[in-house]
């Protein structure tokens, strides 16, 4: 598998780079299209939902896991929790936990995400490996 990365370190990546800091309040939209951008390469189909209201403090991703299953996670100062089990839908009463990370997110839900990580991850440093790093 191939992976195309516009940055060489698009695998370990932090999306906080991304982000604009507005008086200490982070744009949760712009923060979700880095997650979207840094992780795109491992699950089906990922996006910022356009039909749920996104906020400066909250936004939803739209993610289709390797395995066919779809979720809708929403993304706020306290991390990425799944809150629907389909794009753009948002069941209040899911009391799902919060995740730090997206990665930590996908591989919870994933194997098929573990999997391409892992792959991917190994041919960067196959890559470095053949470039005498």
């Amino acid at each position: 598998m191939e992976v195309d990365c516009q940055s060489e370190d698009c695998i370990v990546s932090s999306f906080e780079d991304d982000c604009i800091d507005l008086g200490g309040v982070k744009d949760m939209r712009l923060e979700a299209e880095a997650i979207v951008n840094d992780v795109l390469f491992a699950v089906t189909e990922m996006h910022v939902s356009h039909s749920l209201n996104s906020a400066l403090d909250v936004a939803y991703i739209n993610v289709e896991i390797r395995e066919g299953t779809q979720y809708c996670l929403e993304l706020t100062e306290a991390g990425l929790r799944v809150v629907g089990y389909a794009f753009d839908n948002v069941n209040e009463d899911l009391s799902t936990h919060y995740h730090e990370t997206v990665y930590s997110l996908l591989d919870s839900l994933s194997p098929g995400y573990r999997e391409a990580f892992g792959n991917a991850l190994l041919q960067r440093l196959e890559r470095l490996k053949q470039n005498g790093h």
